[in-house]
């Protein structure tokens, strides 16, 4: 009933409670008492009065003198205007007189009757609306007893003096009752007033503010006091803590403990005993130590909690731009922790993998067979390494998969950690290197051939030549001469790109412009090309700077490049020459695309292969493209080709009637670091 009171409120309504009831009982017992004095004064009286009535009843009694007896007993009634009656009866109780005026009621004989032995005797008697206390008095003569005397005294009088006795005691404990809880409520207010404080501060401390002070502040600290001068004492100019707060002070009748347990030797110090206060003080200057104690706990969370997320963002950072794929798993083979090249390899968010298992993202195949792996690895605690191939979404993959055991604090497994490098690079580059290999083997085997061959075909040639000057201009034979001499040279051909081949390194190396030996290219084979509507459009760069190179073996290639653009379009179509500097990387790049057949995907990574070709028997040897490929890689660049060449031309680039096939695009970049930085060739012409 009385929880959702105030404090305050409380206070005040239990010291008015106890004042009530401690104003009430005493005000109670002060008029029970002062009633019950005024009552027995009054009988006293009462009884004085009688003895005095008795004692002069004595004389006239034994002289039977009536009339003096009337006398006095008038003469009493008159005397207190409290007495009621009185009469005087004898030794048989019969009345000789009375007050009465209009006669005596005999039932008063029986009220208040003095049995014998006994002096004197008080009834109280009711006569309608008041009370009459009967007082009755032996009347004696020399021991024996000779009459009554009886009065009768009113209790109005009395009654309304202990009704104004106790008026003004009510009203004597009203007023300290009003002082009493003027005075509770005054000290109700003073307390809850510091309580108020502590309330209000405590919700400060709620809201994160802890730097107000709830003790009060001192009007001489303990440095003052002790006179002591030690300012690397802790408590030297610490203002908000006590110094038997602090651990570590340095006065010498101090404890070196800490709070609580350096209080024993606090209390004798004279700085306690000026600075001490009551309980609410003590729990202010606790408070005040404990919102301190709060900040400085909290700062240091707050430090910790910095360097957690500094930490847990960096990992978070090294996890996320490794291109490796990351991930923990717990003990149930839950992910707890994939990083983003992960969760992008399943097609996944971060948040989608946590919590998922292998079955929730991989075909059941691959599910079971990384499930039993990493089970083997939790069960044994040994690391497991693996290389396999997965379909991802950019083809097959070759993956270097590292499975290691989790440990806690205790060495116990607690999950394992999964890391695959994607090595299809690595596969490739390996697969290069042996094709290279064989390349090499090739080329030597190419070129001991070629020397081989090179002088027989000499001499059949030569003999060939020589055998038409003998022969009829008409015949048969020279026809056949002739067909020997073709053919012969067709093998001298091929022998002369075998000896390409394998010479790569061969050639003179001088500055040239790119673009003036493109143009020497595309000079030599314009006219036939434009024979066979084949219409070549050039986009040079104009910003070309020197480069260090073979200008013959670069108009080798262009023009390698160029007839086999032209082989691709046996019905006429366009070739895009274009070529830019590339000044941030330092390279020069060349573009040669067509609007021919295009090149298949099987066929694309084998085209730069020796002896390999996709042109008919007996129109290539296979060695063109292989012949430039070397050539560009000996100048330190490189070349590929990618088919379909897609967004290359415009229709208004072929030429009329001419219908535009996939294409083939080949790139080839050149370095150009050997160039001096700010080196310029003048413009190409395209005349």
């Amino acid at each position: 009933m009385l929880g959702h009171l105030r404090f305050r409120t409380k206070i005040e309504m239990g010291i008015a409670a106890l004042v009530v009831a401690t104003a009430l009982l005493l005000a109670m017992a002060a008029a029970h008492i002062a009633g019950e004095a005024l009552k027995d004064e009054h009988r006293k009286r009462g009884l004085a009065l009688a003895e005095i009535l008795a004692a002069r009843s004595i004389d006239p009694l034994l002289a039977r003198d009536l009339l003096r007896l009337k006398n006095i007993v008038d003469d009493l009634k008159k005397v207190d205007g409290d007495i009621i009656y009185a009469f005087v009866q004898d030794e048989r109780g019969h009345v000789l007189v009375h007050t009465f005026p209009g006669g005596f009621p005999v039932d008063l004989l029986e009220a208040n009757s003095l049995p014998a032995g006994m002096e004197s005797r008080t009834q109280l008697l009711a006569a309608g609306n008041q009370l009459i206390d009967d007082f009755a008095g032996a009347v004696a003569a020399a021991g024996d007893r000779i009459g009554t005397a009886r009065l009768g005294i009113s209790r109005i009088k009395i009654t309304a003096d202990v009704d104004r006795m106790t008026l003004v005691l009510v009203v004597i404990a009203l007023v300290l009752l009003l002082a009493a809880i003027g005075a509770g409520t005054y000290f109700a207010r003073r307390v809850t007033a510091r309580l108020g404080v502590l309330k209000s501060h405590a919700e400060e401390v709620i809201r994160g503010n802890l730097d107000l002070q709830t003790g009060p502040t001192l009007l001489k600290n303990c440095w003052e006091i002790m006179a002591c001068g030690q300012r690397d004492c802790p408590a030297f100019g610490e203002v908000r803590r006590r110094c038997w707060h602090l651990a570590g002070t340095l006065c010498q009748d101090c404890d070196e403990g800490d709070f609580p347990d350096k209080l024993d030797s606090c209390r004798d110090c004279p700085v306690w005993r000026q600075n001490v206060g009551d309980e609410i003080q003590d729990l202010a200057e606790a408070f005040d130590v404990m919102a301190l104690s709060l900040k400085s706990r909290i700062e240091d969370l707050k430090a910790a909690e910095r360097n957690l997320q500094h930490q847990h963002q960096l990992i978070r950072t090294i996890l996320d731009v490794t291109p490796d794929l990351v991930s923990l798993l717990d003990a149930d083979l839950s992910y707890r922790q994939p990083n983003k090249a992960f969760a992008a390899s399943v097609g996944r968010s971060v948040d989608e993998v946590v919590g998922k298992h292998d079955a929730d993202l991989f075909p059941p195949d691959v599910a079971e067979l990384r499930t039993a792996k990493n089970r083997e690895v939790l069960a044994t605690g040994r690391k497991v390494e693996m290389e396999s191939a997965r379909e991802t979404g950019h083809g097959s993959r070759w993956f270097h998969t590292v499975i290691i055991p989790v440990r806690d604090s205790e060495d116990r497994i607690t999950g394992v950690l999964r890391t695959a490098r994607d090595v299809t690079e690595l596969k490739t580059t390996q697969e290069q290197l042996i094709q290279a290999q064989k390349m090499e083997s090739l080329g030597k085997l190419a070129g001991g051939v070629a020397h081989e061959i090179n002088t027989p075909l000499g001499v059949i040639l030569g003999y060939a030549q020589l055998l038409q000057e003998d022969v009829p201009p008409d015949s048969q034979m020279l026809a056949d001469l002739k067909t020997i001499e073709k053919q012969t040279k067709v093998c001298k051909k091929i022998v002369a790109d075998l000896l390409g081949f394998s010479r790569r390194g061969a050639g003179t190396r001088v500055d040239l412009c790119a673009n003036n030996t493109v143009l020497e290219a595309i000079s030599l084979v314009r006219h036939t090309l434009e024979l066979d509507k084949v219409r070549i459009i050039t986009e040079l760069d104009e910003r070309m700077p020197i480069i260090h190179g073979d200008p013959e073996r670069f108009k080798q290639v262009w023009i390698n490049l160029l007839g086999n653009a032209h082989d691709a379009m046996p019905e006429g179509g366009a070739i895009k020459v274009r070529t830019r500097l590339d000044v941030p990387a330092h390279r020069l790049r060349l573009w040669v695309a067509d609007t021919g057949e295009g090149i298949g995907a099987e066929d694309l990574s084998r085209i730069f292969d020796p002896f390999f070709t996709t042109k008919p028997v007996g129109q290539g040897t296979g060695l063109g493209l292989a012949v430039s490929f070397g050539i560009i890689e000996d100048h330190g660049g490189t070349i590929k080709a990618e088919s379909p060449a897609v967004g290359w031309f415009l229709p208004g680039d072929l030429p009329e009637g001419v219908a535009a096939g996939p294409g083939t695009v080949f790139q080839v970049e050149l370095p150009v670091d050997n160039a001096p930085e700010n080196s310029q060739y003048p413009p190409a012409r395209e005349d």
